[in-house]
Parts: C-alpha cells; sequence; structure tokens
C-alpha cells in the first residue's frame, strides 16, 4: 500500500473519499455536495457512530470524528478509528483512497492515520493462494502530512519485527534469526557483529550456553551498534531476550498448548531490532547498542537440569530450579556484557514471566528499574504511543524467594511476585542504571485487536523510538 502525501500530477479516481473531523456538528465546509452532508447528518444522528459511510454511484465517502482528548487511552480511539477504517476500505480491492483532515486537531489525524497503516499488516507468506492487494495507494491531504514519512519507515520497523515472531521456529532457528537482523542491517550505517558459541563460551556466557545445551542449533550473540557523528558518549543500551522457541526444557511446559505461542519468545528481541532500525533510518542523532542472545530451549540428553549450578559472565553462581526460568538466563549473561560498554542506561525487555501476563493482561507491560528518572520518562513515552506500562516494585524483601543453599542464588522464586522475582534475579547482574520491561502478554495476541492483529505485535517498537527521540 503506497502512502502519498504529494499533489497528483494526473487525475486520479478515488474509490472511498475519507474525512477527518473535530465533531459531526461541523461539517458545513467539506467539499460535498449537500445530500451527502444531509445524509451523514441523518446517519449519524441515528446511530452515533464515530464513523459514517454515505454511498454514492461513483464514489464511497466516509466521516471520522477524531479525538483531541489529552488522556491518552482515549486519544486512542484515533488509532483504532484508524483501524476501522481500514477494515471498511480494504474490501476495495487495488483501488485508490484519499483521506483529508477537514477540521481535526493534526496529531489527532496523524494517530487515526496511524492505525489505519499499523492495520494494514498481513503474514501471508506460508499460504498457497496469495490475496491480492487490498489497496493501492492512499493519498493524504491535510495540516498533518509532513510527518507521515517518518511514520511510514518507523510503521515498517513495526512490521518487521512482527515479522520475525511471526516466523515458525522451524524456520527461524537461532543462525537464522542472527542472520536475519544481519540481512535487515545491511543497507544501513549501523554495524552488526553475529557471535558464535566460541565468542560466547570464551565470554563466559554460562547462562546461555546452558539453555542452549539441550539444542541441536547452536547460540548467537548479536552486537548491533549505532554512533553517528555528534551524538553522546555513554552509550544507551537495549538488550532483548531472543528464545526462538521454548519448551520449557526439561521442566517442560504443561499443558503443551502452553507451547503453541512459544515462537514468539522472542518478542523481546524482535522488539529490539524493531526499534534499532527505525532509530538507524531515521537517523537519529543517539549513540545506542543492542544486545541480543540468540537460543532456543528444548529438552535433550544434553540439556540443562534442575539443581544445575551455572556460572554467569559476572563470576556469579546460579542454582537452577527450573529450566523453564531461561529467559532470565541468557537476559543476565547480556546485562553483565553490557557493563562492558560503558552505558549511561540499559533498558531490557523480553517475554520473561507469565505472572506479568496475568498481572496486566494483552495490551500493557511491566516495567521496573533502578533509573528513576528515565523510568518517568519512558512511562510517559508509552503512554503517547499507547503501549501502556505499569510499575511495579523492586524491593528488597523479593530477593529472599531467590537466596539458594548451594549457590549465590537460585533461578525462580516462590508461587508469588513471579515477575517481580525475575526482575529481582536481573538485578543482580546490572550495574548502571537500569530498566527492565516485561511483555509477556503484550507481545502476541491470539486474536485481532483493533490495529494489532493475531499474531506478532511489535509492541515495544514503537514505545522505544519514542523514548529514544526525546532524550536527543
Amino acid at each position: 500500500m503506497e502512502i502519498l502525501t504529494d499533489k497528483p500530477t494526473t487525475k486520479v479516481k478515488y474509490a472511498v473519499e475519507i474525512f477527518l473531523i473535530a465533531d459531526f456538528e461541523d461539517i458545513s465546509n467539506i467539499a460535498v455536495s449537500s445530500d451527502v452532508r444531509d445524509m451523514c447528518t441523518k446517519k449519524y444522528e441515528r446511530k452515533k457512530s464515530d464513523i459514517v459511510w454515505v454511498e454514492t454511484p461513483d464514489v464511497v465517502y466516509m466521516f471520522c470524528k477524531t479525538y483531541s482528548d489529552q488522556n491518552p487511552e482515549e486519544f486512542d480511539k484515533n488509532r483504532q478509528n484508524g483501524a476501522k477504517l481500514y477494515t471498511s476500505c480494504k474490501i476495495f480491492k487495488d483501488q485508490h483512497i484519499r483521506i483529508t483532515n477537514n477540521s481535526a486537531v493534526p496529531h489527532s489525524a496523524f494517530a487515526c492515520i496511524e492505525g489505519f497503516i499499523l492495520s494494514s499488516y498481513t503474514f501471508s507468506k506460508y499460504k498457497s493462494e496469495q490475496a491480492p492487494q487490498s489497496i493501492a495507494s492512499i493519498q493524504c491531504e491535510g495540516d498533518f502530512t509532513s510527518s507521515l514519512a517518518q511514520l511510514h519507515t518507523l510503521t515498517l520497523s513495526v512490521f518487521a519485527a512482527r515479522n520475525l515472531i511471526n516466523e515458525p521456529a522451524c524456520a527461524l532457528t537461532s543462525v537464522q534469526f542472527a542472520h536475519e537482523i544481519e540481512q535487515l542491517f545491511s543497507t544501513t550505517k549501523a554495524s552488526v557483529n553475529v557471535y558464535d558459541e566460541q565468542w560466547i563460551t570464551q565470554q563466559g556466557m554460562g547462562g546461555l550456553l546452558a539453555v542452549n545445551k539441550g539444542s541441536v542449533q547452536p547460540a548467537r550473540f548479536v552486537h548491533i551498534a549505532w554512533n553517528p557523528t555528534n551524538s553522546n558518549t555513554q552509550p544507551i543500551i537495549l538488550v532483548g531476550k531472543g528464545i526462538v522457541f521454548d519448551t520449557g526444557g526439561l521442566s517442560i511446559k504443561t499443558p503443551s498448548t502452553y507451547m503453541e505461542t512459544m515462537k514468539a519468545d522472542m518478542g523481546g528481541a524482535a522488539a529490539v531490532v524493531g526499534a534499532m532500525h527505525a532509530i538507524v533510518s531515521l537517523d537519529i542523532a543517539i549513540h545506542i547498542h543492542a544486545l541480543i542472545p540468540i537460543t532456543d530451549n528444548r529438552p535433550s540428553g544434553e540439556a540443562y537440569a534442575p539443581g544445575d549450578v551455572i556460572r554467569m559472565h559476572n563470576g556469579s553462581t546460579v542454582e537452577v530450579l527450573n529450566t523453564d526460568a531461561e529467559g532470565r538466563m541468557i537476559m543476565a549473561d547480556a546485562l553483565s556484557y553490557a557493563a562492558s560498554l560503558n552505558p549511561q542506561l540499559v533498558i531490557d525487555i523480553a517475554t520473561l514471566t507469565g505472572a506479568a501476563n496475568a498481572a496486566v493482561g494483552e495490551h500493557v507491560a511491566v516495567y521496573m528499574g533502578t533509573a528513576t528518572d528515565h523510568m518517568k520518562q519512558l512511562e510517559q513515552s508509552a503512554l503517547h504511543v499507547w503501549e501502556p506500562l505499569v510499575q511495579f516494585p523492586l524491593w528488597n524483601m523479593y530477593a529472599d524467594q531467590i537466596k539458594s543453599d548451594i549457590a549465590d542464588c537460585k533461578n525462580v522464586g516462590g508461587q508469588f511476585a513471579g515477575a517481580i522475582t525475575a526482575g529481582k534475579f536481573l538485578q543482580q547482574f546490572v550495574q548502571y542504571p537500569w530498566i527492565h520491561i516485561d511483555i509477556s502478554g503484550s507481545a502476541f495476541l491470539r486474536t485481532k485487536w483493533s490495529y494489532k492483529g493475531v499474531g506478532g505485535t511489535g509492541f515495544g517498537v514503537r514505545m522505544l523510538v519514542e523514548f529514544v527521540k526525546g532524550l536527543v
């Protein structure tokens, strides 16, 4: 779907004309016939819907109410209305559509277009029959179009994250994931280093190596760096969990249906890849790195087992009581390694615990950390793009749950507060300002919701990019 902002040089026949308005009470200045305006008013009075259709023999007119509310949840109705517009328009196969901002506040109109474009995502590469392109182009006109090129770039990065999550584990192995990252950044100015198991061993990343023991695929560790001219000296670092499939290992998931969405256990890594791709593509002047430990977690005769004691990258020891708490093992090594880059801030993002999902559901993420000022800024960025965060505490009393009798700590706590005890585990491996984000519920959806379809959502990409933009 092509997004156009320049006036067409030749006459274009539009199948649909969409007008974004502040309210249905004032549509008198819209460039349509009085009959169309009257029909719109009557339909609105009857249905009180945010979107009203008026069909004529030549064109379908759609009038969409927008919201200028400062409440982020209310403001997100603009994106949701954009999604509804896309759903209505996609029946016009290979047709041209024009969206005009008539009286909406520019940022409300922009959000509506954002929802429209985000809704256009599909993942159909494994379908035997490919559906025809639903919409040929959208022509956008009005005082909100100047930032649409950036929106398009950002959306493509969200789609890249969704694509990675939606790939089946038989295709996206640890080695292939690393290759896909290299390919994605091959045309950019960012540097990408993919490290193999020999390097991982030399670094002493015992957590990553332990989780990988049950796999026939070798582990990988990916380092993406972006350091443009005149950027900050101390880098921001993003760390993403890259478990390409999680069976639970020897502590196998039961019932087995819990594994149905475990190809998405690399959703944190996908979010980091997508965010980095957007940051680089938008040429944001910030020194930033991404660290991505990659493996799958499988049972085998060689797999790490409950009761094992693992020496981690920072030299500490971990007693493994549950091999299904593997994400924190590989993330701990990456977080420890991050200290060597002298960061000003590290943000990790991971599908880490079912406890976070149980606490806040599918559209919200849990976060906690030690970087107090940056945490407030991140929360505001998250609200701005409506990828909301809920802060959990990191009180020291929770650390008692992960004390071990035979090692420095154990990899799981008790029955309760699982998201927090996972955070306390990771905290032992950080020596810098740090934020941890748990997206276990929001990385993948089983059912479509507005501008997020079934499958990978790319949750975190827009939030991280918005946050980084605010640091420049």
